[in-house]
């Protein structure tokens, strides 16, 4: 299993439209990754998923084997 797993993330502000949605990421320890994508894409939503700023409406986040969703 990877060290840093996002695993079927959505995520919606209004419980109406999915700013993520089905989102999975895997990262092996050590590994580079960078985010990269247009504006109103997710990127920043994703950050503050993985840094426990906002909660996903359905997923799980997985860091090393802990469930810290």
């Amino acid at each position: 299993m990877a060290f840093f797993n996002l695993q079927d993330i959505n995520v919606s502000y209004d419980k109406k439209n999915n700013i993520l949605e089905g989102l999975n990421l895997e990262i092996e320890k050590g590994e580079l990754v960078s985010l990269l994508g247009p504006s109103g894409c997710g990127k920043t939503t994703t950050l503050r998923v993985v840094a426990g700023f906002i909660e996903p409406t359905h997923g799980q986040f997985i860091l090393d084997d802990t469930d810290m969703t």
